[in-house]
């Protein structure tokens, strides 16, 4: 019982975060942790919860017509190339110089957000190009590549890369934001569900939390996403940014 008093409430508000500007993770992760869970099966439990939870908000985005699948189709792929790569990469590499570039890293992304005077187009019948495309595909590989090698913020740094670097307006970059983090967290379940890593109750409760957290965030998102959306990504990074020298140390 204590499991879930600790876990539900604060992978609730996983969700709602998640919905909005990705880094959910930053949150839920932590819980399962807290509440006493191996490591092993803290993250396959997170992966359920959060797949069950993303679901909820990509069925949402995809109604409102902000998933593009000629951008997602290829990005997906390059990210699940990327993830594959990077999880290999990392039975090679030290975690905690990851962990130092990361910190040398984010205060520049927390800069860039902040002076950023508009986040993304609000312009929601933009045309993509080709070019696009092929840019949308090499963050989604290179942001897939530091999933597997090390995973917390994936969705905020896509964010940031979809609509500042691939100009896609908001409402495009978190669709398919949203369908990249379901597909990968859908591949992790299944391997964690088939060696039987995931404490199946736990994790459908804390499923039916986030699915919640979601669907609230990312129908506040379609109300007043890009007012809402600068603040909750600082939150994130500095959260990350805290959690990242925590670690360190």
């Amino acid at each position: 019982m204590f499991a879930y008093l600790i876990v539900c409430p604060l992978v609730f508000l996983a969700g709602f975060v998640d919905s909005i500007a990705g880094g959910g993770g930053l949150i839920s992760l932590p819980a399962y942790m807290f509440a006493g869970l191996p490591v092993h099966t803290a993250i396959a439990t997170n992966k359920m919860s959060s797949a069950m939870g993303t679901t909820v908000s990509t069925i949402h985005f995809f109604r409102q017509g902000y998933i593009k699948w000629k951008i997602c189709i290829p990005s997906i792929l390059a990210a699940m190339i990327g993830s594959w790569t990077g999880a290999h990469i990392s039975m090679g590499l030290d975690e905690n110089i990851l962990k130092a570039i990361i910190l040398v890293l984010l205060p520049f992304i927390a800069f860039y957000v902040m002076k950023k005077k508009k986040l993304a187009s609000e312009d929601s019948g933009q045309i993509y190009t080709g070019k696009t495309i092929l840019l949308c595909s090499g963050v989604s590989l290179i942001v897939g590549i530091y999933d597997g090698l090390y995973g917390p913020g994936t969705g905020t740094f896509l964010l940031l890369l979809f609509t500042g670097l691939c100009r896609l307006n908001l409402q495009d970059a978190a669709g398919t934001t949203k369908v990249i983090n379901l597909t990968t967290n859908l591949s992790a379940l299944a391997v964690f569900l088939v060696n039987g890593k995931v404490l199946l109750p736990l994790g459908i409760a804390a499923g039916l939390c986030n699915m919640a957290g979601n669907y609230l965030g990312s129908h506040r998102f379609s109300k007043d996403g890009v007012r809402i959306v600068r603040p909750v990504i600082l939150v994130v990074l500095v959260i990350f940014f805290v959690k990242t020298v925590w670690e360190l140390l």
